[in-house]
C-alpha cells in the first residue's frame, strides 16, 4: 500500500488550490487540511488533521470566536488578519495571513477557513526571478569558463617551455620561481574551471535514489570533519518514496548545502560552548501541489538544510546563488551554485530563507 495515499473525504478539490484551506469542527479539530497548509506547516497532513487548529495561531481567541460564530449561523462569513505559527521552534517567526471563515453547506458543525500569505506573491515572483537569474548565470559562466581554459593550457605550456630553456642558463635558479608561481596559478584557475564546469562534464548516472541515503551519507562525512562542537539533528519523514536521479550529483549538492552551513557555523564550532551549540538540522517532507518554475507537480519532496548560525549577510541575501559570492573571507562562491544547478538539473530548486539565528536552505525536488 502506498503510504502517500489517502482514504476520501470528498475534500480533495481542495488540494488543487495554491492557498491554505482547512475544514474545522467549532471546537477548533481539525478534519482536513489540503496540500497548501501541510506544505506551510512543515507537518505531514496526519499531524495536522489530528491537531486543534487553534493551537497554531498565537492568539487564537478570535479565530475560536469567528469560528463559533460562523458554525451557529451568526454571520456567514468573516476575514481577518493574524499570526500562524509554523514550528514549535522559538527562534522561527510567525506567519502573518489573512483568515476567512466560511460556512458550508450540508456539512453540521463544519466551517471552512481559508489562510492566505500575506506574502505569499511576494515568494513566488521572488522564486521565478531567481529561476530566470540562475538560467542567465548558468549559460554565461559556462561560455566564460570554456573562454578562459582554452588559453590557460597555452600559458602552462609556455612557462613550462620558459623554465627548460632557463634550466642550463646562470639566471635559471633564480627565475625558476617565477616560472613556477606562474604554473601554480594557471593550475589554480584550472581547478576552478573545472568547478564550474563540473556539471556539464558527464552525462546524468540515473537511478533510484532514496533522500535518506543521501542525508545519511552527508551527515557522516560533515561529522568526520568536524568530529566536536557540532551537531547534526535528523527530522525525517519516512514515508518519502525512492526517485529517480544522479545519486552523486545529489550528494554533492547537498553536501555543498551542509558545508555551507557548517563553514557559517565555524565560531561556535570551535567555542563548543554547550548553552549553544552549533547545530545542523536536516528535515525531509512531502509537499503536494507544487509549482516549480512554471510547472506543477501533484507531489515533491523538501529536504530543509536548517543551521542556528549567524545567517546570511543582508548585502548578498539576493545573491548568494550566483557564481563567485560568498559571504566569508576565502570562500570560491561555487558551492550554492553547483548546488542551484544540480537541483535544475532534476527539474527541482533550491531557495534559501535567512535570518539572524536561523537559516534554511529548502531543496524541493518533483517525485513520480
Amino acid at each position: 500500500m502506498n503510504p502517500l495515499r489517502r482514504e476520501p473525504s470528498g475534500f480533495e478539490a481542495f488540494d488543487m488550490l495554491a492557498t491554505m484551506v482547512a475544514v474545522v469542527r467549532s471546537d477548533g479539530e481539525c478534519l482536513f487540511a489540503n496540500a497548501a497548509f501541510e506544505n506551510v506547516m512543515r507537518l505531514s497532513r496526519r499531524a495536522v488533521e489530528r491537531s486543534n487548529l487553534y493551537d497554531w495561531f498565537v492568539d487564537a481567541g478570535r479565530l475560536s470566536d469567528t469560528v463559533t460564530g460562523v458554525a451557529r449561523n451568526a454571520y456567514s462569513s468573516s476575514r481577518f488578519d493574524a499570526l500562524l505559527r509554523r514550528s514549535n521552534l522559538p527562534q522561527e517567526l510567525p506567519l502573518p495571513v489573512h483568515v476567512i471563515v466560511s460556512q458550508m453547506d450540508n456539512c453540521e458543525d463544519q466551517v471552512l477557513i481559508e489562510l492566505i500569505e500575506n506574502a505569499q506573491q511576494t515568494r513566488q515572483d521572488r522564486e521565478e526571478r531567481t529561476l530566470d537569474q540562475v538560467q542567465a548565470t548558468k549559460e554565461l559562466t559556462r561560455n566564460l569558463a570554456h573562454e578562459i581554459k582554452n588559453p590557460l593550457g597555452g600559458i602552462r605550456g609556455a612557462a613550462q617551455l620558459l623554465a627548460l630553456e632557463l634550466a642550463p642558463t646562470a639566471m635559471g635558479p633564480e627565475l625558476a620561481e617565477y616560472t613556477e608561481v606562474i604554473i601554480h596559478e594557471v593550475d589554480r584557475l584550472q581547478s576552478l574551471v573545472d568547478r564550474l564546469l563540473a556539471p556539464h562534464r558527464h552525462a546524468p548516472v540515473v537511478g533510484d535514489v532514496n533522500i535518506h541515503e543521501i542525508c545519511e551519507r552527508v551527515r557522516q562525512l560533515t561529522l568526520v570533519e568536524h568530529p566536536r562542537g557540532l551537531t547534526i539533528k535528523r527530522d525525517y519523514d519516512i514515508s518519502l518514496p525512492d526517485f529517480r536521479g544522479d545519486r552523486e550529483q545529489l550528494i554533492q549538492a547537498v553536501l555543498n548545502i551542509v558545508q555551507n552551513a557548517a563553514q557559517a557555523l565555524q565560531p561556535r564550532i570551535v567555542e563548543a560552548d554547550p548553552r549553544e551549540p552549533a547545530c545542523i538540522t536536516l528535515r525531509t517532507r512531502v509537499a503536494r501541489q507544487v509549482t516549480i518554475g512554471k510547472q506543477r507537480w501533484r507531489l515533491a519532496l523538501e529536504l530543509h538544510v536548517e543551521d542556528n548560525g549567524p545567517g546570511v549577510p543582508v548585502e548578498i541575501r539576493d545573491r548568494i546563488f550566483y557564481p563567485l559570492v560568498s559571504g566569508r573571507d576565502g570562500g570560491s562562491g561555487l558551492g550554492l551554485t553547483l548546488a542551484q544547478t544540480i537541483a535544475q538539473q532534476h527539474q527541482g530548486m533550491l531557495d534559501c530563507e535567512s535570518e539572524p539565528g536561523r537559516t534554511d536552505f529548502r531543496l524541493t525536488l518533483p517525485l513520480p
